[in-house]
């Protein structure tokens, strides 16, 4: 018999050729690094302990929850600098309905998800419809969102704080689902952390396993060869803008029932934490190409600088410096991987 020739277009890719062009590679390889880093320098004996991790899992939940799906949106092309703010926005709204308006802490938490998801389709909306780039129309949303917060806030309770939410009806509940402690062994985990792994996995399946994923990448990489090609485009990045928008407001509603209070100053900041663990993460800044796993690894890299640098009885003052460093070098390391990708034997 003859045998048959294998299609020339058809090629095998190598193990290490798969793993040059996963985005979160660099990432991984960074957080491994600063894990042992750290870990060497501790000088409380805990950081590579399950308490720990118990620390740093704090800090990197609330900003992983976000940053997954900013960084969806960043693979779509677009930014939202407005979703540091909406988590301040949620928090107090969510705490007004509940201390002033006297509303049920369930029917709150909808009514603040409903008005998240309201600001994420007006920014979506606004961008597609102007054409104007989504670093402007947020940032305009941000500081529309920061003076409400405050002069609403002061104009409600006179102070610039919401108070007395834990007297609603169904706080324990709520608290019980966003913001109660785990205990595993010896160490206490916040809820939130079930929440983050949970949120990665419904993101990386959405991105991988799904036509709304190709989607995503499409509109990042060619809007126009995508819409040529019938992708709904304008849908995609607008349903993207009300996820992320609603995502911050979660974490808002989280904080809230967990400090039992928010003030009217509260995420003001977190946007760039967002946007710096997505670009830590492989999502470039130019669309078309990221993940939320990398996203989630980039929150990782973050709360292992928030505890570790404090362990070691650093000055914490470097903190945003060594943020600054790690951003700097791992899209230097992904750019280098990306191009090792690309003309690596198949």
């Amino acid at each position: 018999m003859t045998a048959v020739k294998a299609d020339e277009r058809i090629q095998r890719v190598s193990l290490i050729t798969k793993a040059l062009r996963r985005p979160e590679l660099g990432a991984l390889i960074g957080a491994l690094v600063i894990f042992v880093v750290f870990a060497l320098v501790d000088t409380t004996g805990q950081f590579a302990q399950l308490q720990g991790a118990a620390g740093w899992t704090k800090f990197a939940a609330p900003i992983g929850i976000v940053s997954i799906f900013v960084a969806l949106l960043m693979i779509a092309g677009e930014f939202d600098l407005s979703s540091g703010v909406m988590v301040g926005s949620a928090g107090l709204l969510l705490g007004n309905l509940i201390s002033e308006a006297h509303m049920g802490v369930w029917p709150a938490i909808l009514t603040t998800l409903v008005f998240a998801a309201f600001v994420g389709l007006a920014n979506g909306y606004l961008v597609i419809k102007t054409g104007l780039p989504s670093f402007i129309v947020t940032l305009a949303t941000f500081f529309v969102l920061k003076g409400v917060n405050l002069a609403v806030t002061k104009l409600i309770t006179g102070t610039v704080r919401v108070d007395g939410v834990d007297t609603g009806e169904g706080f324990e509940t709520a608290r019980s689902w966003f913001a109660t402690k785990i205990e595993f062994g010896g160490a206490s985990f916040q809820v939130s952390v079930i929440w983050w792994i949970g949120f990665t996995i419904f993101a990386t399946w959405l991105l991988t396993r799904t036509t709304f994923g190709n989607w995503i990448f499409a509109s990042g990489g060619d809007p126009n060869a995508a819409r040529n090609a019938g992708v709904p485009v304008a849908r995609t990045k607008i349903t993207l803008f009300v996820l992320t928008s609603v995502a911050a407001a979660l974490v808002g509603c989280m904080t809230l029932l967990e400090l039992r209070g928010m003030q009217a100053g509260q995420g003001i900041g977190q946007e760039f934490y967002y946007i710096i663990a997505a670009a830590v993460g492989g999502t470039l800044l130019t669309g078309g190409a990221g993940s939320a796993i990398g996203a989630s690894i980039g929150a990782v890299i973050m709360g292992f600088a928030a505890i570790g640098i404090p362990y070691a009885l650093w000055d914490q003052d470097w903190v945003s410096t060594f943020l600054g460093v790690i951003l700097f070098l791992a899209v230097l390391v992904n750019t280098w991987l990306s191009k090792q990708a690309k003309g690596a034997r198949k």
